[in-house]
């Protein structure tokens, strides 16, 4: 019989009942998550020429489509997102190393697991994650799917330390869950499976449609114009972001070549034989320790390879990249500009038509430019609307981890 360490929970409520569970330990929960009108620019892709490598954001949603978002089912995804009671010690919750007012990251290099120990690498940001085409997910992408990735963290023994069963009894164990299931999903029955779809539906819930781009968008037919509402250095930015720029050799790259969409996401793989749509940036001429998807896929093609993030609320989630080794978004422009690496599975557009590592070659202008406008990726209102933010009514509860579950509750959990 296998113990884990579980929260006591003391509510600091005189005659609290259990029927009162949800409104005693739980806030508002009653919001829209599935009804939610996507702009036009996610809905059609109005590049110049159908340019390479973009698309419609909607064309690259992965909701499976057995699990699409409803109300009641991202909200319980919510609670759970939350709940710290749902690690090895009761000190760790999702939402640890993923916090909302940093884009849904960690400003950390590297996150505190359950029992202090660090994560492998640095936490990526969550915004915009419905519109991953591959629907991959983690840096290696060794999860085929958003419901299968969203049950790893429980299981890594850095992270949070259950076994599914361990989540799966915890779960049944607290009684506001009963009413969240119910509502989800027509009864109280937990599953593994049910915990799965409702946080894959509260992470797809996570969508930027609010941010100062959204807002003057509207105001043009194409995102290559500039927006009259923007400042002549964010246009000046945005029009560097879209615009192919050309190196002394006649090669030309694009930042929205790797950043497709109006989601601003990874984009889809050119080569229809790829076996990811993750890449090299160039952070490293050879990779040693990290070999990135190859470790997920066994192909030395796709050592050094990389999940490619949404830019959603980019100036929000420092530090950046897999390891997190640049501390600000200005060390990120000037890695473009001429610090990428000749690394072995380089491509274009990073690498240029003589087999060279690309340099922007940007100035100082021109960085400040760029700058200016991927500050108008962040997403204010999604990054303190109520609907993402942690349910539990902190003020009501005491926690008191490091109970020994055979020991101070007498309890176990096979």
């Amino acid at each position: 019989m296998n113990t884990v360490k579980v929260m006591c929970v003391v509510i600091l409520l005189i005659g609290f009942d259990q029927s009162d569970a949800n409104d005693e330990v739980l806030g508002e929960l009653d919001f829209n998550y599935s009804n939610i009108t996507l702009p036009d620019h996610y809905l059609n892709n109005d590049f110049q020429g159908n340019a390479q490598f973009q698309r419609a954001a909607i064309e690259m949603d992965n909701t499976p489509v057995d699990n699409p978002i409803t109300d009641a089912g991202a909200a319980l995804g919510r609670v759970l997102f939350y709940d710290k009671t749902l690690s090895g010690n009761g000190t760790t919750a999702c939402a640890s190393c993923h916090l909302q007012e940093h884009g849904f990251s960690d400003p950390n290099v590297l996150s505190i697991g359950f029992e202090g120990g660090l994560t492998r690498r640095h936490s990526m940001g969550l915004t915009n994650a419905r519109f991953y085409n591959s629907g991959k997910f983690f840096w290696d992408e060794r999860a085929a799917t958003l419901e299968d990735q969203v049950l790893m963290p429980f299981q890594d023994q850095v992270e949070m330390g259950l076994t599914l069963s361990q989540l799966q009894s915890l779960v049944e164990s607290q009684p506001y869950y009963t009413d969240l299931f119910i509502n989800a999903f027509g009864d109280d029955v937990v599953t593994v499976d049910r915990i799965s779809k409702a946080l894959a539906q509260f992470v797809r819930s996570m969508v930027s449609i609010t941010s100062r781009y959204d807002q003057a968008r509207v105001d043009v037919d194409e995102p290559v114009r500039d927006f009259p509402s923007f400042t002549d250095q964010e246009n000046e930015g945005k029009r560097l972001f879209y615009t192919p720029r050309t190196a002394a050799n006649g090669a030309t790259a694009t930042c929205s070549s790797c950043h497709a969409s109006e989601a601003f996401v990874g984009a889809i793989a050119a080569n229809q034989d790829a076996t990811t749509d993750a890449t090299v940036n160039g952070l490293d001429a050879v990779s040693t320790d990290d070999l990135g998807v190859a470790e997920t896929t066994g192909m030395m093609r796709d050592e050094g390879k990389f999940k490619v993030p949404s830019l959603r609320n980019v100036a929000v989630r420092p530090p950046y990249m897999h390891d997190g080794r640049l501390a600000t978004l200005e060390a990120v422009i000037d890695h473009y500009s001429t610090g990428i690496q000749l690394h072995d599975n380089l491509r274009p557009p990073l690498l240029d038509n003589q087999g060279n590592a690309f340099r922007f070659n940007y100035t100082d202008e021109e960085k400040a430019a760029l700058l200016a406008f991927l500050n108008t990726l962040t997403d204010v209102e999604m990054l303190t609307d109520e609907k993402f933010s942690n349910p539990f009514v902190q003020a009501d509860l005491i926690f008191l981890s490091g109970f020994e579950s055979n020991q101070a509750l007498d309890q176990s959990i096979e």
